[in-house]
C-alpha cells in the first residue's frame, strides 16, 4: 500500500483538464406535516438548501479533494445559476475561465426536494441540444490553449450537449499530439465518437448497451463486450465498473484484470463513477500503470458508495484506507476532524443519529466491546475518539500506551459497532485532555460516557447540551480493566 500512497502524493498539484456537462445540483430539504388544502399534495416546510456541482463539476471536486489541480471546461447559460456554478468552481481552485456561455440554453440544474431524507420530487432545468459551431469552436480553442502541461484529460459526457463528436475528436487529437492520456465517462450507445480515447469507463449497463449484449454479468461477458467495443470503435482500453463485483480492466495487449469490490456498506452510489474516473486520471497523471491506477480507483469507489450523497473522496480518505493492511475488511476509517465533520454532516443530512464516545482503548477487552456494542445499538452511527499517544502518557504514565494510536485506531475500527475513529488529546501537561474540542466540532446527537459519573461532573456534557444533544451514562462491565490486564501480565510474565 505504500506504493499506492506514493502515487497519490505524486498526483498533488498536477494539471488535469475536465471537459463535459456540468450541472448545478440543488437539494431542498424539509419536513412534511400536512397535505395542501389546495390539492392532494404534501406541503414541504423548507429548513435547508444545499448547492453543489454535479456531472463534470463533481469530477472537478473529486480531483481537487485528491490534491490535483483541475480545470473545468463546459457550457453554461446566461443566468443566475451560471454565477453559482462559477463561484462553486472557484471554491475548488478553478479560475472558471473554461466556463463558456451559451445563451441558447439554461445552466443545467437538478433540484431535489427531500423530506426526512426521502426524495419527493426532482425538477430539472435543461436543454440538451448540440452546441452550434461557433460555441463549440470557442470551447475547443479554450481547451487547446489550456492543454499545454496537462497530465490527463477527462471527458465527462452526460448527454447534455457539451460534448459533440467534432469537439471530442478535436480534444483527442490535441491530446495525442502532446502525449496526454484521455479518459472518457461515456454516454449513449455509439462509442465511435470516442475513437482514439485511451480509456472509457462504462458501468455494467452502459457496457451492455454499447456492445449490444444481452448480459455482461460474468468476467467473460465483460471481457467480450469490452473487446468488441475496442475493436469496433478504436478505443485503447475499457475499465468497466461492475458495482458489487468491482471493476475490470480490458486492453488490447494485456490479459484482462478483474478487481474485486471492497467490502463496505453501500449507502449511496451517486457520484461513484465520477470518483472512479477522477482517481484513474490522477494516478495515470502521476505515472502509475493502468492496473495500479484501476486498483486505486476501485478502493476509491468503495469509499464513495459508503458516503451519503455526492461527497468527493478526499486524499485523507484514501490515506486512511491505504494505511490499513487489511483493506476491504470493513474497518472504520481514522479521519481528521475536518473530514470527520463533513461525513457527520452527510450522515445527519440523511436523517441518521450520530453517537460519540471516547477513551484510551489501549488493550481492547470484553468490557470495551460490550460497551461499544450497547452504545451503537442506540444510534445509527458511532464515532469513537481515542487519546493520542501523548495524551495517554499524560494520563497513565510513561509506560503507556502499550499500543500506539494507529494500532489502537485499527483495532477499534475493526469492530462492527464502530463507524468512524478520530484522535484527540493534550500535547503537553496542563492542556485540556478531554474530547471537548472534538465534540464541539462534530456535534454528535448522543454523547456516551461509561462509569459512575454524573452529568454535572463532565465538562463534555455542557457542550453537548448547549447545542441540544443528549448525554447518556453507560454502565461498565465489572471485572475488566486494561490496567488490571497489564498488572496480571507482569506478574505472570
Amino acid at each position: 500500500m505504500d506504493g499506492f500512497k506514493n502515487i497519490l502524493k505524486k498526483a498533488q498539484g498536477l494539471k488535469i483538464l475536465v471537459v463535459g456537462d456540468v450541472m448545478l445540483d440543488k437539494f431542498v430539504a424539509g419536513d412534511v406535516d400536512r397535505i395542501s388544502p389546495e390539492g392532494p399534495v404534501p406541503v414541504l416546510t423548507i429548513r435547508e438548501e444545499k448547492l453543489m456541482l454535479g456531472g463534470a463539476g463533481n469530477v472537478l471536486a473529486n480531483l481537487c479533494a485528491l490534491g490535483a489541480k483541475p480545470s473545468l471546461f463546459t457550457l453554461i447559460g446566461a443566468d443566475d445559476a451560471a454565477d453559482t456554478v462559477r463561484a462553486l468552481a472557484k471554491s475548488h481552485g478553478d479560475d472558471a475561465h473554461g466556463l463558456i456561455v451559451d445563451a441558447s440554453r439554461p445552466t443545467t440544474q437538478k433540484i431535489r426536494y427531500l423530506a426526512r431524507s426521502q426524495q419527493m420530487m426532482r425538477a430539472d432545468f435543461e436543454k440538451t441540444h448540440a452546441a452550434d459551431a461557433v460555441i463549440e469552436k470557442s470551447l475547443l480553442d479554450t481547451v487547446q490553449k489550456a492543454a499545454k502541461g496537462a497530465k490527463a484529460i477527462v471527458l465527462s459526457d452526460y448527454g447534455k450537449g457539451t460534448l459533440g463528436k467534432s469537439l471530442i475528436q478535436g480534444i483527442i487529437k490535441t491530446a495525442q499530439a502532446q502525449g496526454i492520456p484521455v479518459l472518457v465517462d461515456p454516454k449513449g450507445r455509439d462509442y465511435s465518437i470516442y475513437h482514439g480515447a485511451d480509456i472509457v469507463t462504462p458501468n455494467r449497463k452502459e457496457l451492455a448497451e454499447a456492445a449490444g449484449a444481452g448480459s455482461v454479468k460474468s468476467d467473460a461477458d465483460v471481457t467480450a463486450a469490452a473487446q468488441k467495443i475496442m475493436k469496433e470503435c478504436g478505443i485503447k482500453s475499457v475499465i468497466a465498473t461492475r458495482s458489487e463485483d468491482g471493476l475490470s480492466v480490458i486492453t488490447v495487449t494485456a490479459k484482462p484484470l478483474h478487481v474485486s469490490a471492497q467490502a463496505r456498506d453501500v449507502f449511496d452510489v451517486s457520484g461513484a463513477g465520477d470518483t472512479v474516473i477522477s482517481v484513474l486520471a490522477a494516478a495515470l497523471a502521476a505515472g502509475a500503470s493502468l492496473d495500479d491506477s484501476a486498483r486505486l480507483a476501485n478502493i476509491a469507489g468503495g469509499i464513495a458508495v459508503s458516503k451519503i450523497g455526492t461527497a468527493p473522496v478526499t486524499a485523507a480518505d484514501m490515506d486512511a484506507a491505504l494505511g490499513r493492511s487489511d483493506i476491504g475488511a470493513g474497518i472504520a476509517p481514522l479521519l481528521s476532524l475536518n473530514d470527520a465533520g463533513a461525513q457527520v454532516k452527510a450522515w445527519k443530512d440523511a436523517g441518521a443519529t450520530v453517537g460519540f464516545t471516547n477513551g484510551c482503548f489501549d488493550i481492547l477487552h470484553k468490557g470495551h466491546v460490550t460497551y461499544l456494542s450497547q452504545a451503537r445499538a442506540q444510534v445509527d452511527r458511532l464515532i469513537v475518539a481515542i487519546n493520542t499517544d501523548v495524551s495517554v502518557r499524560l494520563l497513565k504514565g510513561p509506560s503507556r500506551p502499550v499500543n500506539d494510536e494507529q494500532a489502537r485506531a485499527a483495532v477499534i475500527g475493526a469492530l462492527g459497532s464502530v463507524d468512524m475513529v478520530v484522535l484527540f488529546g493534550a500535547e503537553k501537561a496542563g492542556e485540556d485532555n478531554t474530547p471537548c474540542v472534538a465534540i464541539e466540532s462534530l456535534k454528535p446527537d448522543l454523547f456516551f460516557k461509561g462509569g459512575d459519573y454524573t452529568i454535572d461532573q463532565l465538562p463534555e456534557a455542557k457542550i453537548v447540551q448547549s447545542y441540544g444533544g443528549r448525554v447518556r451514562i453507560m454502565p461498565m462491565q465489572d471485572g475488566f480493566s486494561t490496567t488490571a490486564i497489564i498488572d496480571k501480565s507482569r506478574k505472570t510474565g
